[in-house]
């Protein structure tokens, strides 16, 4: 049997198709046009077909109306700030003073390195990605020689030095 979504009574009927008619926020729009079809009756599935959200979106919509009333339409995104960095300003202070020694085992410091030195660090596992990131999020780039001419012989790169031609 179809179901009928109950709304709150947050705003009355005209003011909602108002709210849906004036908006020019396109996600917003579309959100207030949803309750303004359910407080009007109409099934999911009807409001789906008009709208072109599936039924559980329209669910969704309708519980944050529920909850929220108005404030809980539109787009939500930008609320999100996104997960808290993995090192707080101190630990990336005394990653940057790390990363100016030469690594355990010498050479150059890796991705692999510092997602090592990270974990010991966090007390948690970090993955080798992270290692590069903040790796170069302080500056640090991969630092491989320029590749020379396997065939090239040294008198003929003599004759032609770097910068060569470029005047």
């Amino acid at each position: 049997m179809p179901k009928h979504i109950d709304l709150k009574p947050h705003l009355e009927l005209a003011e909602l198709e108002r709210r849906y008619r004036r908006t020019r926020e396109g996600v917003l729009r579309t959100h207030y046009q949803i309750i303004w079809l359910l407080a009007q009756g109409q099934l999911t599935r009807e409001v789906a077909a008009a709208t072109g959200y599936s039924r559980t979106w329209i669910q969704e919509i309708a519980r944050r109306y529920n909850a929220r009333g108005g404030a809980g339409l539109g787009d939500q995104r930008r609320r999100n700030a996104g997960a808290a960095p993995l090192l707080h300003p101190g630990a990336l202070g005394m990653l940057r003073v790390v990363l100016q020694k030469p690594p355990p085992g010498g050479g150059l410091w890796t991705g692999r390195q510092v997602a090592a030195w990270m974990s010991d660090w966090l007390e948690r596992p970090v993955s080798r990605q992270r290692g590069w990131e903040y790796r170069r999020r302080l500056g640090y780039t991969p630092q491989v020689p320029r590749p020379t001419h396997a065939g090239g012989e040294p008198a003929a790169r003599e004759q032609f030095p770097k910068g060569w031609g470029s005047e």
